[in-house]
C-alpha cells in the first residue's frame, strides 16, 4: 500500500494543536503543483477545516461496540486501493492520462490539505491548489471556478471556503461533471431522482452510510435524526438514508422539539457544532452518534464529552478521512467519465425536422424557413468542449486547433470525396449532393457524419453563379451568412496578401533611393541607444551564412547582402487581390504618384481566392506549419535569379498574425441540423479547389472510426478530384475511401451533343423531354470521369442528381451505363426536393463501398521532372495526345528546377468546362495537344501550376450581375434575392 496512507492515519491521530497561530505543515498552501495538492468540499462538507480532533479520552470512552481506528483504517485502505486499481486499468489503455483535482481554498488551514494530497498521491492522482485570501468575495471565488470549469486538464473541483460564501450562486457555478463533492443542483437532483450512477454523491454523506453499515448497523426501519445539517449535506443524507429504508428526520439545534426527537432517534448525525446550551444528556445512552460537524474558522469540535457513553460514537475524524478517500474515488470516476467522453461514440444529435413543400421554394426561402440550432449546442452534441469553440453570432463558430491534440489517439472515420462530371452551365449540384449525403447518413441512418465545404467567394456571389451553400432541401444554413463574409477569413487573406504586395514595392523603392548604410540603419534602427536584429532578421542572416547577432559587427559586404534584396521587377509574381469580380483591375499601372519618385510598373489584381495565401490556408496542418509556408512563399527573383521570399521581406510574422483566426475551421449546420465545416476556398481551375486539410482532420476525429467525413472537390473529376488526390492527400497524409461522382441527365445530354445553354434563358425541349440517344451519347463523359477515379484505386459511387423533367428510362440508363463503366454503384438522388431522406440509398451505397479495402495510389512520383508530371496528367487524365510548352513556360520550368522546386506536385490551371483546353469541346475530346502557355510556382502552398491556354485570375462582371436581385429589407434586416 506504500507509505502515504499510514502517514495520513498518523496525522489524524496526533493530539490537538495548541491555541496560537495557524498550523504550518511541510506542504504549505500554494497555487499549483504537478504533484498532489489538498482538496476539500468546503462549507458544510469541508473536511479540510478539521484541525482539532477528539482527544484520547473521548476515544477511550467508546463502548465495546464502537468503531476502532484500525477498523476505520481498513475501510479507507479498501477505498483507496480500489481507486488505485481502477486508475491503473484506465492508464493501461491511456498511458498519458492522470486525473487532476483542483481545490479552491479561501483561508490558511492546511491539515486536511496534506491528507488529501497524500491520499491522492497514494492513488496516482494530481491535485492543484488555488489559495485565495480568507476575505475573498463571492465574485472572486466564482471567477476561479469558471477558469477551472474551462480547463480541460482538470477533472474535479472541490471548495474549501467559509460558510457565508457557500451561496447557491457559487455552488452552481461548478460544472456538474467536475463537482466531485456533489453539491450542485444537477448532481443533487439526479441523486434524488434515483440516478446515483449518473451523478456524484456527497463524500461526507456517503461516508456516514459506509461507516454505519461497516459497523454492523442495520438501517432498515431505523429512526434517523440529522441535526444541524444544511443544504446539500442535509439533502444527500436524507436521500441516502431513505434508500436504505430508514425513517429520516431533520432538525436544527434551536428547534423546540429537539429533545423529544433526540430521545426517539436510533441514530443521530451531527451536521454542525453543538451549541453549549444543548446538553448531551438529551441523547439517549445506546444511541449511535455520528459526528461530521466542524467549524472551519474556529476549529471547534462539535461533540466531545468523555462522561457520556453512547452505543457507538463515530467521530468526525472517522467521517473526515473516509470522506476524503471517497472524494478520491469520485475523482477517479470523473476521470473515467472524461475518458469515455473522449472516445468515439454515436452522437446524441438532435436533428431538425424538414417539411418539404411542392413546388420547392427558392433556396433562401427554404433556409429562412428553418431555425438553426444554437451553434454551441451543436458543438456539444458532436463532442467539442466549450473552450474549443469561438462563437460568432448564433449559428456559426470557429473551432480551435487544440481539439486535434485532445483527440490525437482517436481513430479517423471514413473519408469520402464528392466530385463530378465535366460541369456545364446547367450545374450538376456537387454541394447539394454533399449536403444531402450527410443529412441522409446522420439524420436518417444515425451515422456520425460531417460535411466539409469551401467558403464561397464574394465575386461569384454577386457575379454570375450566386450562392454556393447547396440547394433545395439540402443546404447549409443560414445561407446568407454562409455566402456573405462568414467569419471574415477571406478578408484576412485579402489583408495579408496586400500587405505582402505593399512590402515588395516599398522595398524596391527604398533600395533604389538609399545607400547601403542608410538602408541598413533604417532596417536595424537605434532604439533607446540599442541596435538589435529582430527574430526574422536573424533568420535572414542565417540564410545568408552570416552567423552574427550584433548589428555593429557586420562588414560592409555583409551589410549590403543583408539590406539589399535586389528584386528584379520583371519577375514579380505576387499580385494584389480583391474579393470582387472587377475586369478593370486585370492590368493596372502602379507608382504614378509624385511620392513614388518615378518608380512605376505594370501590375494586376487577382481575385482573393486565387491568392497563394488561400492555398496555404487550405493545405496547412498547424499554426506553425502555416507560418513556415507563408515564409516560404516566393514573390519574385533577385537580379541573380535567386528566389525572394516573404521571409526575406521580413513580413512572415505579420502575415501569421493577420491569419491567426482564419486558420480555425468554421462550424455551421445543414437544414437537418447535422454539422458542417466551411473553411478555405481556393479556385479549382486556378488553385487546387478543395476545402482545408485542417477541417477534414478535425472532422475525421470527431466522427470516430465508424463515422464519415464528406468533402467536395471543385468542378469535374479531372480538375478538383485529381488535385485532391495528388496535392491535398499528399499534404495531409489522409487516404480516401470512396469517390462520389455527381451527374445529371440534362448535363449528360449537353455532353452528348445537345444545344448550347445560356443562363437565364428557358431550356430547349431536348433538356425537358425524354431523349435516350442524347443521354447515351453523353455518358461518355461520365465513363471517362469514372476511369479517372479508378486511376487512383478508389471505388466510385455515381450519384445521379434527379430533376423533375428526368424520366425513369433516362435515369435507369445512366445508372446502368455507370455500372458497366466500373462504378461500384450508381444511385438516383432526390435530396433537392425532400432532403436527406432522398439520399438514403446513396448513403447506403457509400457505406458499403467504404467497407472495401482502399487501394489508393498517387498518379505520379513527385521526383519526376516537371515536364513529365505535366505530361502524365495531360495524357492519363485529360486524354491529350501530348503537351506543347511555350518558350516562357520552358524557361520558368528550368528556373524553378534550378531553384530546387522541381520536386513539387503539379496544379494544372485550365478551363473546367472541358476535358481539353477548349471550353466548347464537350464529351470526351481526343487527339488534342495541350498547350502550356506559362508556369508559375506556389512554393508556400507547395505546388507548381502550369497555365493551360489563357487563364484569367480576375473574373469580370456580366451585363446583368446577380447584384441586381440582391437587396435588404430595412425593417426586418433580411437579405433578399441571394440565389
Amino acid at each position: 500500500m506504500g507509505t502515504r496512507l499510514p502517514l495520513v492515519l498518523r496525522q489524524l491521530r496526533r493530539p490537538p494543536h495548541p491555541p496560537g497561530p495557524p498550523l504550518r505543515l511541510r506542504v504549505p498552501c500554494r497555487a499549483s503543483s504537478g504533484g498532489g495538492r489538498g482538496g476539500g468540499s468546503g462549507g458544510r462538507e469541508d473536511l479540510l477545516g478539521q484541525r482539532r480532533l477528539l482527544d484520547g479520552q473521548t476515544r477511550s470512552s467508546r463502548s465495546p461496540g464502537g468503531r476502532t481506528p484500525a477498523a476505520r483504517d481498513s475501510i479507507v485502505r479498501e477505498v483507496i486501493q480500489n481507486s488505485k486499481e481502477v486508475l491503473s486499468l484506465l492508464q493501461e489503455k491511456n498511458p498519458a492520462f492522470k486525473p487532476v483535482l483542483a481545490m479552491i481554498q479561501a483561508g490558511d488551514d492546511n491539515l486536511m490539505q496534506e491528507i488529501n494530497q497524500n491520499l491522492a498521491e497514494e492513488t496516482g492522482l494530481n491535485i492543484t491548489h488555488i489559495c485565495l485570501p480568507p476575505d475573498s468575495s463571492e465574485a472572486e471565488i466564482i471567477d476561479e471556478i469558471l477558469k477551472i470549469n474551462e480547463d480541460t486538464r482538470i477533472h474535479g473541483l472541490a471548495l474549501q471556503i467559509s460558510e457565508n460564501l457557500f451561496s447557491n450562486k457559487v455552488l452552481n457555478a461548478l460544472k456538474p461533471e467536475k463537482d466531485v463533492d456533489g453539491v450542485t443542483d444537477i448532481n443533487l437532483g439526479k441523486l434524488v431522482r434515483g440516478d446515483a450512477h449518473e451523478c456524484f454523491v456527497s463524500p461526507v454523506a456517503k461516508a456516514v452510510i459506509e461507516l454505519l453499515e461497516k459497523s454492523g448497523v442495520n438501517l432498515d426501519g431505523k429512526k434517523i435524526l440529522v441535526v444541524g445539517a444544511h443544504g446539500s449535506l442535509e439533502a444527500a443524507l436524507q436521500c441516502l438514508f431513505q434508500r436504505k429504508g430508514s425513517m429520516t428526520m431533520s432538525s436544527q439545534w434551536k428547534t423546540p422539539q429537539l429533545q423529544r426527537k433526540l430521545h426517539e432517534a436510533d441514530i443521530v448525525v451531527l451536521g454542525s457544532p453543538k451549541p453549549e446550551e444543548i446538553p448531551l444528556t438529551w441523547i439517549q445512552p445506546g444511541t449511535t452518534v455520528l459526528n461530521c460537524s466542524h467549524d472551519f474558522l474556529s476549529g471547534k469540535v462539535g461533540c466531545g464529552s468523555p462522561r457520556i457513553h453512547f452505543g457507538g460514537l463515530i467521530e468526525e475524524d472517522d467521517v473526515s478521512l473516509l470522506a476524503a478517500a471517497l472524494r478520491i474515488q469520485n475523482m477517479v470516476s470523473s476521470g473515467r467519465r472524461w475518458l469515455r467522453e473522449q472516445q468515439h461514440r454515436r452522437w446524441r444529435l438532435h436533428c431538425l425536422k424538414l417539411q418539404p413543400l411542392s413546388p420547392v421554394p427558392s433556396d433562401i426561402e427554404i433556409s429562412r424557413g428553418q431555425t438553426p440550432k444554437a451553434v454551441d449546442v451543436l458543438a456539444k452534441e458532436i463532442g467539442l468542449l466549450a473552450d474549443e469553440i469561438e462563437i460568432y453570432g448564433k449559428s456559426k463558430a470557429k473551432v480551435r486547433l487544440s481539439v486535434l491534440e485532445r483527440l490525437k489517439n482517436q481513430a479517423d472515420g471514413k473519408y469520402v470525396l464528392v466530385a463530378g462530371i465535366t460541369p456545364t452551365p446547367l450545374g450538376e449540384g456537387k454541394s447539394t449532393v454533399t449536403i444531402g449525403l450527410v443529412q441522409a447518413l446522420t439524420a436518417h441512418l444515425n451515422v456520425n457524419s460531417f460535411a466539409c465545404l469551401r467558403q464561397p467567394s464574394q465575386g461569384p456571389t454577386f457575379g454570375v453563379k450566386g450562392g454556393a451553400a447547396g440547394g433545395g432541401y439540402a443546404q447549409v444554413i443560414p445561407m446568407e451568412e454562409f455566402n456573405l463574409h462568414l467569419t471574415g477569413d477571406i478578408h484576412a487573406i485579402t489583408a495579408a496578401n496586400n500587405l505582402l504586395a505593399a512590402a515588395i514595392d516599398t522595398r524596391i523603392l527604398h533600395e533604389n533611393t538609399q545607400t547601403d548604410k542608410a538602408l541598413y540603419n533604417r532596417l536595424v534602427p537605434l532604439v533607446n541607444g540599442v541596435r538589435e536584429f529582430s527574430e526574422i532578421q536573424l533568420a535572414r542572416l542565417k540564410k545568408l551564412g552570416v552567423n552574427k547577432t550584433d548589428p555593429s559587427t557586420l562588414t560592409e559586404e555583409e551589410v549590403s547582402k543583408f539590406a539589399r534584396l535586389d528584386i528584379n521587377p520583371s519577375t514579380i509574381t505576387w499580385q494584389r487581390v480583391l474579393d470582387t469580380n472587377d475586369r478593370f483591375l486585370r492590368k493596372i499601372t502602379i507608382g504614378q504618384g509624385n511620392t513614388e519618385k518615378g518608380y512605376s510598373r505594370q501590375a494586376q489584381f487577382d481575385i482573393t481566392v486565387a491568392s497563394e495565401i488561400m492555398a496555404v490556408l487550405a493545405l496547412t496542418d498547424s499554426l506553425a506549419d502555416m507560418k513556415a509556408r507563408l515564409g516560404r512563399m516566393v514573390v519574385a527573383s533577385d537580379k541573380s535569379g535567386q528566389p525572394v521570399t516573404a521571409d526575406d521581406l521580413g513580413v512572415t510574422g505579420a502575415l501569421t498574425v493577420l491569419m491567426k483566426d482564419a486558420i480555425k475551421p468554421n462550424l455551421m449546420q445543414t437544414l437537418e441540423g447535422t454539422p458542417v465545416f466551411v473553411h478555405a476556398g481556393p479556385f479549382a481551375n486556378i488553385a487546387h479547389g478543395n476545402s482545408s486539410v485542417l477541417a477534414d482532420k478535425i472532422a475525421l476525429k470527431l466522427v470516430g472510426e465508424e463515422g464519415f467525413v464528406v468533402t467536395e472537390a471543385g468542378f469535374g473529376a479531372d480538375i478538383g478530384m485529381e488535385k485532391f488526390f495528388n496535392i491535398k492527400c499528399r499534404a495531409s497524409g489522409l487516404v480516401p475511401n470512396v469517390v462520389v461522382l455527381v451527374a445529371t441527365v440534362r448535363a449528360l445530354k449537353m455532353h452528348g451533343g445537345g444545344p448550347s445553354v445560356t443562363a437565364g434563358v428557358p431550356l430547349k425541349k431536348e433538356y425537358t423531354e425524354e431523349n435516350i440517344q442524347l443521354v447515351a451519347d453523353g455518358c461518355c463523359n461520365l465513363q471517362k470521369q469514372i476511369q479517372i477515379a479508378q486511376l487512383f484505386g478508389v471505388p466510385v459511387v455515381v450519384a445521379l442528381n434527379v430533376f423533375k423533367t428526368d424520366t425513369r428510362a433516362e435515369v435507369d440508363l445512366v445508372c446502368e451505363l455507370a455500372k458497366r463503366a466500373g462504378a461500384f454503384d450508381a444511385v438516383p438522388c432526390y435530396h433537392w426536393s425532400v432532403g436527406g431522406k432522398g439520399s438514403v440509398d446513396l448513403a447506403r451505397a457509400v457505406r458499403e463501398a467504404a467497407s472495401k479495402r482502399s487501394r489508393f495510389q498517387f498518379l505520379y512520383d513527385v521526383q519526376l521532372p516537371v515536364v513529365d508530371k505535366i505530361r502524365t496528367i495531360a495524357q492519363a487524365v485529360y486524354g491529350a495526345k501530348d503537351i506543347e510548352l511555350s518558350p516562357e513556360a520552358q524557361a520558368k520550368i528550368d528556373r524553378y528546377t534550378q531553384q530546387g522546386f522541381g520536386n513539387l506536385p503539379i496544379c494544372m490551371a485550365k478551363t473546367h468546362l472541358s476535358l481539353s483546353h477548349q471550353p466548347d469541346k464537350k464529351g470526351v475530346p481526343r487527339d488534342f495537344i495541350l498547350p502550356i502557355s506559362d508556369v508559375r510556382a506556389s512554393i508556400g502552398a507547395g505546388f507548381i501550376y502550369p497555365l493551360v491556354g489563357t487563364m484569367s485570375t480576375m473574373p469580370g462582371l456580366p451585363t446583368r450581375p446577380c447584384f441586381y436581385d440582391i437587396d435588404l429589407d430595412t425593417k426586418t434586416e433580411q437579405v433578399k434575392g441571394l440565389f
